[in-house]
């Protein structure tokens, strides 16, 4: 069975770092499938270097019926939703799909996108494993813990973690993965 990574990023990312398009030639390098989604932003750089590479298994993600990017011509999954299309409950349908059907996250990050931090927390509840590439530290930081997700979001600065307390529950989201770690070490 072939290894999927997820990968995605913010959408006012529109330039790949060096060091994220190295790793993404070590995905393909490695024979692993990208799913990838749809969007303008990091999800078009991503999807452009895939096909600059021109070997790259991908899949594009999308909410509803046709992608609004498709670089490559790669096969589409069109996720259906009841969500108003055009909605953050619309879009978030596809990248839900795609946490479900990876193994891996490849993040790029802002410190501010609350859908990308969505992805990785996503990931995080499937006890899947993210690496982000935080964009102003150019830097990568690995998140397969919530102590990594924690120290994750203490690179935003606090005006952009209220933003995403209000948009996804950020806060909520961190108790509940705490309570459910706590959990399985009870078990354990």
């Amino acid at each position: 069975m072939t290894t999927k990574v997820f990968i995605a990023g913010s959408m006012n990312i529109k330039h790949l770092d060096p060091k994220v398009k190295e790793r993404i030639d070590n995905i393909v390098a490695s024979d692993f499938e990208v799913v990838v989604g749809d969007a303008d932003g990091a999800d078009t750089s991503v999807q452009w270097h895939l096909f600059n590479l021109g070997k790259s298994k991908a899949t594009v993600f999308c909410s509803g019926s046709s992608p609004r990017n498709n670089v490559g011509e790669w096969p589409v999954e069109s996720v259906v939703t009841k969500h108003a299309e055009g909605s953050r409950a619309f879009f978030t349908a596809k990248d839900l799909r795609m946490a479900e059907v990876a193994d891996f996250g490849l993040m790029i990050w802002d410190t501010k996108s609350t859908g990308t931090l969505s992805n990785v927390i996503e990931l995080l509840v499937r006890k899947k494993k993210s690496v982000v590439f935080v964009n102003k530290a150019k830097a990568f930081k690995n998140v397969g813990t919530v102590e990594q997700l924690e120290e994750l979001v203490g690179c935003m600065s606090e005006h952009a973690k209220r933003k995403a307390d209000e948009k996804i529950k950020l806060l909520d989201r961190i108790e509940s993965l705490k309570h459910d770690q706590a959990q399985t070490q009870m078990f354990a």
